[in-house]
């Protein structure tokens, strides 16, 4: 365990130039599936697990991990493959995205990798991952078909989308008109989820599917000076092309648009993650999906006037 997280710590030297880390793995068969090793807290051989009478049957149990029961999900069956609930040789990847913590239930760990971001593409549907696979690459010549884990915590796990009503009440308050709000996020359901919360705030939104397309857009915007100017940009992390911390970055090192707040907004937690948002230097990093809070840390970052860059 010391070994792979030193090697983790290495990776992260990597994550703010757009390059990704990633924890691949075999669910049976000769293909490759990849995780990004922020989200990853430990790799272990599959423990005793409890059943849990009623559960979703991606649930394949739950399981004591470090004195704390957490629930142990069976990626295999989300991804199309025969269970692993009773294979003795299964391993428990224990991961922490999304203000939790869960296993997930995988045959063979294989070893830590890391590949440009602009390598990473979304998957063709003649390949037949289906939803559950975000982004494809090749590693080594191999087809490495990265998993939304978050989508498969989704499942069930609901979310809560809606603004309190003490929350939009302070937003009315702060009449944010006519400041806009650019959205990154290569999840449609995310973007859709930014919209309708900023939408609750009176705030408009510029909407971009990865950090690429958003620096365009951002330049395009400061060329013009027209009426569709940005005062803050709120960012998913794990992106095609260009992730958040590279988009940070690239905003921090453009003279046009290093006085954008930036918010990062990933599932994505931990030590790692908080100090790689530190090193690109964003305004704030908010985990996903928590309306009050980003609703908040917006209200704290807008400035009191508007300003255009």
């Amino acid at each position: 365990m010391t070994a792979w997280m030193d090697k983790v710590e290495q990776q992260t030297k990597l994550a703010g130039h757009n390059r990704v880390a990633m924890l691949l793995f075999r669910m049976g068969d000769e293909q490759l599936f990849g995780i990004n090793v922020f989200k990853v807290r430990e790799v272990m051989r599959r423990p005793p697990m409890e059943r849990m009478p009623d559960a979703n049957p991606l649930i394949a149990g739950s399981c004591d991990y470090r004195g704390t029961t957490i629930p142990v999900i069976d990626l295999a069956v989300a991804l199309g493959y025969p269970s692993l609930r009773d294979v003795s040789s299964a391993h428990l990847m224990v991961t922490e995205f999304s203000r939790s913590v869960q296993g997930f239930l995988v045959a063979e760990p294989q070893r830590l990798v890391h590949c440009a971001g602009e390598s990473l593409a979304a998957p063709a549907a003649a390949l037949g991952f289906g939803s559950r696979v975000n982004a494809v690459t090749r590693v080594d010549g191999a087809l490495i078909a990265v998993v939304d884990v978050e989508h498969v915590l989704a499942t069930f796990n609901a979310t809560r989308t809606e603004l309190s009503e003490p929350m939009q009440r302070i937003a009315r308050v702060h009449d944010l008109q006519p400041r806009r709000v650019m959205v990154v996020d290569d999840s449609l359901v995310a973007r859709n989820q930014l919209v309708n919360l900023f939408r609750q705030m009176d705030v408009e939104c510029v909407v971009a599917q990865d950090g690429r397309e958003a620096l365009e857009r951002l330049e395009a915007i400061a060329q013009a000076q027209g009426e569709e100017s940005v005062t803050l940009v709120v960012s998913d992390i794990e992106m095609p092309r260009m992730d958040g911390y590279a988009l940070t970055r690239a905003i921090r090192e453009t003279p046009a648009l290093r006085s954008l707040k930036v918010v990062l907004h990933s599932s994505i937690s931990g030590i790692f993650n908080e100090a790689m948002v530190r090193e690109v230097n964003a305004d704030r990093f908010v985990a996903k999906f928590q309306p009050d809070v980003l609703a908040q840390a917006v209200l704290d970052l807008m400035p009191g006037t508007l300003e255009r860059f």
